[in-house]
């Protein structure tokens, strides 16, 4: 750790999501540095100007912000050693890239859902894809949040995605087909189908359905307060402290996977 740094800092701690982290570090006992918010601060938290000050001075980053701001966070995190739990989601794949190398220099948690129980779905979804063959079962992904929510499919749903082309040793640009409309043609073999419903004030519903012409088998995981997504954070911020620098996901806080992944 470097000297004068200490504690979690919250990029976005004004915001609803935000507050709830507030809540999960003072219930995990760990200090709270303080954060950045482009719309001011909350009461009793030290307010920074900037990702830069905020990242000096804090031992890990807590990141749920907008896509936007992930490169910047990335190369300033990189720069001052801060590790980083990410749970932005809607990231292009350069974005994804400039994660992948603060990576390099910092532990990076980047994770599309921090929930214990989604992770224990992405892990089914890999099992049940290589096992339920392609030609015979079709994959469709169902997702349903808040009509605030800006980004489709969601990151999880795309999570889940890539956990099933993962069981089937393929990648998922390469079969994914989202956002059917108008004469589509026959559904295509082999693909690998999303679905997004937005409405009303639905934290997180996602359904993973395999589809041949004998059975549906169905996997679904629903949301009910955006706490466990803060608490599982706070978990993964309490686990990285220390860690040599990798890009790590979830699975490896929750101990799901064999050994770490330094970069």
């Amino acid at each position: 750790m470097m000297s004068g740094k200490s504690g979690f800092g919250i990029a976005g701690i004004a915001g609803r999501m935000g507050r709830m982290l507030i809540e999960e570090i003072a219930a995990a006992g760990a200090p709270l540095a303080g954060g950045i918010d482009h719309d001011g601060g909350v009461n009793d938290a030290t307010l920074f100007a900037d990702i830069a000050g905020l990242a000096g001075a804090c031992e890990v980053v807590i990141d749920f912000t907008h896509a936007s701001a992930v490169r910047g966070h990335a190369r300033m995190l990189a720069r001052a050693g801060t590790a980083w739990v990410l749970g932005t989601t809607g990231l292009s794949a350069e974005d994804e890239a400039e994660v992948a190398r603060a990576a390099q220099s910092v532990a990076v948690v980047y994770a599309p859902n921090f929930s214990p129980g989604v992770n224990l779905v992405l892990a089914l979804a890999a099992q049940m894809a290589s096992a339920l063959p392609a030609a015979v079962y079709d994959a469709e992904i169902l997702e349903m949040h808040h009509r605030q929510k800006v980004d489709a499919p969601s990151g999880t749903a795309i999570g889940i995605g890539r956990a099933v082309a993962q069981g089937r040793r393929v990648a998922l640009e390469d079969v994914m087909e989202s956002g059917r409309d108008g004469h589509t043609g026959a559904r295509k073999p082999g693909a690998i189908g999303f679905a997004a419903l937005r409405g009303g004030q639905v934290v997180g519903e996602h359904t993973l359905l395999f589809a041949s012409a004998d059975e549906h088998i169905s996997l679904t995981h629903r949301a009910f307060d955006r706490r466990v997504f803060a608490a599982g954070a706070v978990r993964a911020a309490l686990w990285v402290r220390g860690r040599p620098a990798g890009l790590y996901s979830m699975m490896d806080v929750l101990g799901m996977v064999p050994t770490p992944k330094p970069a």
